[in-house]
Parts: C-alpha cells; sequence; structure tokens
C-alpha cells in the first residue's frame, strides 16, 4: 500500500491587511450578495471577478423552486465573464455570503460544481485564478483552485488509457 498526503497552502488574513484592490474586489462580492434571489435557503452569496484588463463582472446566487435549476454566484460571474470577454482570462474571483441579516464570521468556500467550473477556467487560460473568500473573521487567500481542488476531474483524464472492465468489479 502506498499513501498520498495532500496538503493545501492557504494565506489567512484580516480585512485590513489586504491591498486596495483586494477590499475593492471583496466590497463588490459583499454588494452583489444584496442582488441575490435566495427566496428557499436565504443564503445570498456574492461574488467578484476582476479580469486581465482591469474589468470586474459580478454575479449572485438564483434559486429556483426546481432544484438544482438556479446557479450559484461564482458561476453566474464566471460564464458571464466568459460570454462577454471570452479571449481576457480571470485573475481574482472574490466571494462573500450573508445570512440571517449579517455576513457569515467564517468564509464561505465555493461548492464541488464551482470548483470544477474554476478549474475548467485556469485550464482554459492557462493560468490560476486567485481566489479570496470573504469572513468577517478573516480573508482566505488561495492561489489556484488546485489547493481546494488537488484530485481534479480534468480534459487529461478524458484521455485516459485506462478501460475498466466491469465484470471484475
Amino acid at each position: 500500500m502506498k499513501e498520498l498526503e495532500i496538503t493545501a497552502k492557504v494565506d489567512i488574513y484580516n480585512y485590513d491587511e489586504l491591498s486596495i484592490a483586494e477590499k475593492s474586489l471583496i466590497n463588490k462580492a459583499k454588494e452583489e450578495t444584496q442582488k441575490a434571489y435566495a427566496p428557499y435557503s436565504h443564503f445570498r452569496v456574492g461574488a467578484a471577478l476582476l479580469l486581465k484588463n482591469g474589468v470586474v463582472v459580478t454575479g449572485s446566487n438564483q434559486e429556483n423552486a426546481a432544484y438544482p435549476s438556479g446557479l450559484c454566484a461564482e458561476r453566474t460571474a464566471i460564464f458571464y465573464a466568459n460570454a462577454q470577454y471570452p479571449d481576457i482570462a480571470p485573475e481574482v474571483l472574490a466571494i462573500a455570503a450573508f445570512t440571517n441579516g449579517t455576513f457569515l464570521k467564517d468564509c464561505v468556500s465555493p461548492c464541488g460544481a464551482c470548483r470544477q467550473v474554476i478549474l475548467e477556467v485556469e485550464n482554459r487560460y492557462k493560468q490560476p485564478i486567485t481566489i479570496l473568500l470573504y469572513g468577517e473573521d478573516e480573508v482566505y487567500k488561495i492561489k489556484s483552485i488546485r489547493d481546494l481542488l488537488p484530485l481534479c476531474f480534468e480534459q487529461k483524464s478524458l484521455q485516459s488509457q485506462t478501460i475498466f472492465d466491469h465484470q471484475s468489479i
């Protein structure tokens, strides 16, 4: 037997320690939480995506009574950016969540589907996206989605030569 140990590096900041640009992006994500349509969960998420050309694209979660027909804030922002600025790489993604009349004390992290989409965007543009996860108590700064999704499924996974014999499983 072998063992694989996986570690992730996450830099933890107080909001006041961030750069002006990082604070601005987080503030846009926080503002975007108020545009969320979350009548079922009351969990409002906002995302702000800084593109390489300086444009900031925002998104908020959009729920639907027919789960899972809604869409997370991160994917709303990313898909809009990909549609409107297909040749411009994203550089930084800030995420914040608001519920019960306040922002979360702890950082909110992207769901699995959002992590997979962020990975695809990193692969598409061949560069990492810095991720800022906002919490009232601290902000996590992550250099690439690969730190949150270390055993990822990507294009090279589809090209594997491994063929499973279903009868032997």
